[in-house]
């Protein structure tokens, strides 16, 4: 979990070695074998990933009032322990597209489910030659059916 200011010192030395950034966003508020199965897929593309992460003040206005169920140090957290992912940062906007225009990915991924023409900074992306990649989910798993599940249990 880095400030931006310190990421983007980080993100320009490796791209001057020739790294690719690929880049990704989400809330990630139950972290699950379909989000690790993403991340994997999305580090394999690029020499390194950051992950741009909804603040809860986002997810709230996105999700609504009652997510999210983990607070964003932890989720932070949780993200930056996996061996796929090389930096978090948050965003509190309820899109990514400011973070997109400061760290100009080389590879920008989303989610199969989301069309191009819907993923935020897709075309200011391709605009300089970076890339827009969209994975399929391996599993049929969503933090709303775990939360879902874990409701109808408790009645």
């Amino acid at each position: 979990m880095l400030p931006l200011e310190e990421l983007c010192q980080r993100v320009r030395r490796r791209k001057a070695l020739g790294q690719k950034l690929v880049f990704t966003n989400g809330c990630f508020d139950l972290l699950h074998a379909g989000h690790v199965s993403y991340l994997a897929r999305a580090r394999e593309v690029g020499d390194f990933l950051v992950i741009g992460l909804n603040s809860d003040a986002s997810v709230k206005r996105i999700k609504g009032p009652e997510r999210p169920i983990n607070p964003q140090e932890n989720r932070a957290k949780v993200l930056a322990a996996l061996s796929v992912v090389d930096y978090v940062v948050f965003f509190d906007e309820d899109t990514p597209e400011k973070l997109i225009k400061t760290l100009r990915p080389d590879i920008l991924v989303k989610g199969a489910d989301w069309p191009e023409e819907k993923i935020v900074g897709a075309s200011f992306v391709k605009s300089y030659g970076g890339k827009v990649l969209r994975i399929p989910f391996e599993h049929e798993i969503s933090t709303t059916k775990i939360i879902e599940k874990i409701r109808k249990n408790e009645a």
